[in-house]
């Protein structure tokens, strides 16, 4: 079932939680709402669920328009970060529970709940209770709950909060696993980029209440439309070297260098910006004539690679390099900028200035 959001919009007095929301996702797919506490993104998701009423624009169910249908008229299954089972109910009967709302008949509930059971993994602890299984299985117990109800849509509010490094990453996988064997759309809530880059068919990364870009989870990366989208993907987070860039040239603060960098060269802007950088896209070897010079001032070994700080004037950042390259602290070396993941913005309202990257051209790059 695809989803069409049309100026959604929330406010709480003054507050706008959400601020004309467009964009549509497609049949079949999981779009994770990403973005940190406070973005809107639970906001939006309780709308879909008809929890919270629309304060304008419209909410579209394929050719319907669900704006004002109350939540049990939508066709989702739910499934919030605290699991909601009820503990005096065994697996069983916790999943079968909203069919027995439905005045399902018993014989069919049972069949639906334990296959239900067995696409989760729970089909072999149908008869304990919550407190007798792990943060896992008790979220895999709601996943079967919400899924029982042949949902057109499933939503999942930060639903591994709860779980322990090593389960987060079992049960996205799990949640991944589920989605494309059921082939139902998932909206997924999260604040965490990791989880949403990793298990996502698309990503909407929101700032207060706004979108910022909708896209694949790959190109959110490689192609950010604006600052904030760069500082928020990527780990170590990307690397701003604040400057002043004029006629071609930018001259990074403390440093009284220009640096002429040929990618830039016909962006028709001069003033304040940030050149960023991610921390995989220098190179010690000349890949081409483009390239600053900094001082090491401090090597991280990592095995192969080198986490290497470095610094340009006023700024210290961080570098991959190869530990073939012996690296010490208070060499001046060149470092050369890959194609990838290099980008120019507006210091004042983070705009991004340089152009999309031919993507055929960069796939030819090392």
């Amino acid at each position: 079932m695809k989803v069409r959001f049309e100026n959604l919009t929330k406010t709480f007095g003054t507050l706008h939680a959400v601020d004309a929301f467009n964009v549509e996702f497609e049949d079949g797919e999981l779009i994770c709402l990403l973005g940190p506490s406070g973005c809107g993104k639970s906001t939006i998701l309780n709308m879909l669920a008809g929890i919270l009423d629309v304060s304008g624009g419209k909410i579209w169910f394929d050719n319907d328009d669900v704006t004002n249908l109350p939540p049990e008229e939508r066709g989702i299954g739910l499934v919030f970060q605290n699991y909601a089972l009820y503990p005096h109910m065994s697996v069983l009967k916790n999943i079968c529970f909203p069919l027995e709302i439905q005045k399902v008949p018993k014989e069919e509930r049972v069949a639906r709940a334990m296959e239900m059971a067995k696409l989760v993994h729970v089909d072999t602890m149908l008869e304990r209770k919550p407190k007798q299984l792990s943060g896992g299985q008790q979220q895999r117990v709601a996943i079967a709950r919400a899924l029982v109800k042949r949902p057109r849509l499933l939503l999942l509010d930060e639903p591994l909060s709860n779980l322990d490094a090593r389960l987060r990453l079992e049960m996205r996988e799990e949640i991944r696993r589920i989605q494309q064997e059921t082939k139902v759309t998932t909206i997924f809530v999260t604040h965490d980029q990791e989880e949403a880059m990793s298990i996502s068919d698309h990503i909407v990364l929101m700032k207060l209440g706004v979108k910022q870009q909708y896209d694949d989870p790959q190109r959110l990366y490689d192609e950010p439309a604006n600052q904030f989208v760069a500082d928020f993907l990527g780990n170590p987070p990307i690397n701003n070297i604040p400057g002043v860039f004029e006629n071609g040239a930018f001259t990074p603060d403390g440093s009284g260098r220009r640096i002429v960098l040929k990618r830039f060269k016909n962006i028709p802007f001069s003033g304040r910006v940030h050149l960023a950088i991610r921390s995989e896209s220098f190179s010690a070897d000349a890949i081409n004539d483009e390239a600053i010079e900094c001082e090491v001032v401090h090597v991280y070994k990592l095995g192969k690679d080198e986490m290497a700080q470095f610094k340009l004037g006023d700024t210290v950042f961080r570098a991959y390099i190869p530990s073939e390259v012996g690296l010490e602290p208070g060499q001046r070396v060149p470092l050369y900028l890959k194609n990838r993941g290099v980008f120019l913005f507006a210091e004042n309202d983070g705009t991004r200035l340089n152009p999309p990257l031919d993507t055929a051209k960069a796939a030819k790059e090392v």
